[in-house]
């Protein structure tokens, strides 16, 4: 069997009529560190260089890379998509390369509560007020802040070890994703250098193949998911037909995932120039459907691999905890409302 990220000639994206249920052979090397207890900064530094994730791969690599990740450990594939994220904003805004040997994370949500805005202090940029669901803002060195200012939000370049940056370390009880803390960090006057112009951070196309790239991610976790549970069942002395269908219908959604995430993936690397609303209502679709997707695939892992796994299987049971925390992100209803809208004011423009 060919070694998993040796070649970009094969995968789950690239070609979805491989079977999915075997689990690839793995670099002893990407072993070694997804299995390490190295920091968090420490295993983002190495997996990137490892993955040859710049933020500037090609999208399917990126897609590709951190989706067979997840499948091995959402937790670890989770802790570096943000990375990757702002290593390409970084790279699209014409910033300076980052130090090899830093860590990032991307911090732009925005609750009532929790806002964080740019002070203009002649030539420099200083940031006040909190900043919630920060992950691993404690660990990493660095990380994109999205501010409000007087010309709408930007995207804001911060050390986050300086010390007018303070995270919030407290409680974090999650069961899934126990690794990842996502506390709130309290900007207190902090330096921060301007990344692209206003309003840029939402506005560009490639914001959309980010939000895909997440997906990619949930999708693989279910995709690891499966396969354990695959494996079970293809292991059994007497395999019984309602596990044959559940293994039926989960090789039925996860071909359908594969195979839109292979279309999507050649039309965001290919030379058509997506405005930012058509890209983003691409993202939407897939978001959606990998979302609901990878719901049903947990769901049907959970029923062929049967009820001992959740208490005897110490990976499973992380994995499917992962997996449940991971999903939550989503924006649900309001999501699939966005893209009916998206669709009605390009309807609306048409009429015109």
């Amino acid at each position: 069997m060919e070694t998993l990220f040796d070649s970009t000639s094969s995968g789950i994206i690239a070609t979805p009529f491989e079977p999915w249920w075997e689990t690839p052979d793995f670099r002893d090397d990407l072993t070694e560190v997804v299995t390490s207890s190295a920091s968090a900064v420490d295993k983002i530094t190495a997996l990137a260089r490892l993955l040859q994730l710049t933020g500037c791969s090609p999208q399917i690599d990126q897609w590709e890379r951190l989706l067979q990740l997840a499948a091995i450990d959402i937790g670890v594939a989770r802790m570096l998509e943000p990375h990757v994220d702002a290593l390409g904003i970084l790279a699209e805004a014409g910033h300076e390369t980052p130090d090899p040997d830093s860590a990032w994370g991307v911090y732009a949500a925005d609750l009532p509560t929790h806002r964080v805005n740019v002070v203009d202090a002649g030539a420099e940029n200083l940031l006040t007020g909190t900043k919630a669901w920060c992950s691993l803002a404690a660990e990493l060195t660095d990380a994109i802040v999205i501010a409000s200012g007087s010309d709408g939000n930007r995207a804001y370049a911060v050390n986050l070890r300086h010390p007018r940056v303070r995270p919030q370390t407290g409680a974090w009880p999650s069961l899934g994703l126990r690794e990842i803390p996502s506390g709130s960090v309290v900007f207190d006057r902090a330096p921060a250098t301007s990344v692209g112009p206003p309003n840029w951070y939402l506005d560009r196309p490639s914001f959309a193949w980010g939000g895909i790239r997440v997906a990619a991610c949930w999708f693989g976790g279910a995709l690891g998911l499966a396969r354990r549970a695959a494996q079970t069942h293809l292991n059994r002395a007497g395999r019984s037909p309602m596990g044959e269908m559940q293994l039926g219908q989960l090789d039925a959604e996860i071909f359908a995932v594969r195979t839109m995430l292979a279309q999507t993936a050649a039309a965001a690397d290919g030379d058509e120039k997506f405005s930012r609303e058509h890209a983003w209502r691409l993202a939407l679709r897939v978001r959606n459907n990998i979302y609901r997707s990878a719901q049903r695939i947990q769901l049907l892992s959970r029923e062929l691999a049967g009820p001992a796994v959740l208490t005897s299987d110490a990976a499973f049971a992380k994995a499917d905890a992962d997996l449940t925390v991971y999903l939550s992100q989503h924006h649900g209803p309001r999501d699939e409302a966005a893209l009916g809208e998206n669709i009605c004011a390009e309807s609306d423009v048409d009429e015109v």
